[in-house]
């Protein structure tokens, strides 16, 4: 086979998402797609759940677990607010349903092709495009254009780095516990760090079955005894649940900086995914940032334009994401209090919006007046004197579950 006009490293989210968009029906310019995938073993993940805000009719939609019209954020002392985020619908996607959605797509287009071997590296080629390197260090592939999804292994220089880490258990209760209609997106009945916060998240698939999770934004991930301790406190001592039982565990960690993720290793080696910046600091989203890039790359590709890598946010939303982080790991600002007033005084849609990096510059002021202005005031006025320094450890392996938005 002639070396192909693109190549994909990884089969994660962001790898396979860019090779579905690739291998769309139709385009003005037939393109090859060559995808390298880990054979089985540490470097494949887990199977893994991710969500996200879209309208119905979504090209995901047949593949979903689940969908949710109502959201529901608890505060500290328990007070509940409801939202109604239409048009949006909160969607959970499973890993394994994606997957062979995808695989439907790949398996009739016919210049894919699929390598099981494992990459070391990517660079770019002597001669023009990008090359990918195995174990033995010999040149596996060779492509015009090389889009490496793989994770980082370390993680930029930035003035605020923390950690969102979780554990979740799939339950099944024995008598009905849920509300099949509402997503408990953050409950904030959980006892916090000293340094962040934490919540659970409830994610009910009928009255009897949820993912209940409990996360932390925080400097480390905890210990596998110190999540399910957690776990237990709030399954039985918050969500009072009763007798359940676990069919399923999902456990994971993803970076939350203002570091600078850059989206190019070569003039034809290309990041995507959390390496090349999609996910979204402030909340650690990173499934439609994800479908945003790659829709992005295959529609230049595909019509014969050449290639712009987008950014996943812009240059505002980067920033008010430096802002909050800072504010939140200084302490300056309650977490479970800060996200509470916006969600109580914030209308569902809008913030949807802003949380997704699309809303508007006025729209974003409305919602900065719902935050505590002077500690976020005194934060923007810090953040330029600050030093980005290298963080203390490399980012522990993300396995299990991924939150992300559209």
């Amino acid at each position: 086979m002639p070396d192909p006009d693109v190549v994909i490293v990884g089969a994660g989210a962001a790898g396979l998402s860019l090779a579905y968009h690739l291998c769309a029906p139709g385009g003005a310019v037939p393109l090859s797609v060559v995808l390298v995938d880990a054979p089985p073993g540490p470097l494949r993940p887990p199977p893994r759940t991710w969500c996200y805000w879209e309208p119905p009719g979504g090209a995901y939609d047949p593949a979903l677990a689940a969908s949710w019209p109502r959201l529901r954020v608890r505060a500290a002392d328990g007070a509940p607010t409801v939202t109604e985020p239409s048009p949006y619908r909160y969607k959970m996607l499973r890993s394994d349903a994606f997957e062979a959605l995808v695989g439907r797509r790949l398996s009739d287009a016919p210049a894919f092709r699929r390598i099981e071997a494992t990459a070391t590296a990517v660079r770019d080629a002597p001669d023009g495009g990008g090359e990918v390197l195995g174990q033995d260090g010999r040149v596996l592939v060779r492509g015009r254009h090389v889009f490496d999804s793989r994770p980082p292994g370390r993680l930029p220089p930035a003035r605020t780095t923390l950690l969102q880490h979780f554990m979740g258990w799939f339950v099944r209760t024995e008598r009905p516990a849920f509300d099949p209609t509402t997503a408990d997106l953050m409950d904030f009945r959980t006892p916090q760090p000293a340094r962040g916060l934490s919540f659970g998240y409830v994610l009910p698939l009928d009255p009897q079955t949820a993912l209940v999770e409990y996360t932390e934004f925080s400097p480390a991930p905890l210990s596998t005894e110190e999540y399910r301790r957690a776990l237990r406190h709030y399954t039985q001592e918050v969500l009072k649940l009763g007798e359940f039982r676990i069919t399923a565990q999902e456990r994971g960690v993803i970076p939350m900086t203002d570091g600078h993720f850059p989206r190019h290793a070569g003039r034809s080696v290309h990041r995507i995914g959390t390496a090349g910046g999609a996910t979204r600091p402030s909340t650690g989203y990173t499934f439609a940032a994800v479908q945003r890039q790659s829709r992005s790359v295959a529609d230049s590709l595909r019509a014969g334009r050449a290639l712009r890598m987008p950014p996943p946010y812009g240059a505002r939303p980067r920033v008010m994401d430096a802002v909050m982080l800072r504010a939140l790991d200084s302490g300056r600002v309650d977490g479970s209090d800060f996200f509470s007033r916006l969600f109580r005084g914030v209308p569902a849609a809008r913030l949807l919006r802003f949380l997704d990096g699309s809303s508007h510059l006025h729209e974003d002021l409305l919602i900065g007046l719902r935050t505590p202005v002077a500690p976020m005031l005194r934060t923007v006025v810090e953040l330029p004197f600050l030093t980005r320094r290298e963080p203390p450890h490399p980012l522990p392996p993300q396995t299990g579950h991924e939150k992300s938005t559209p």
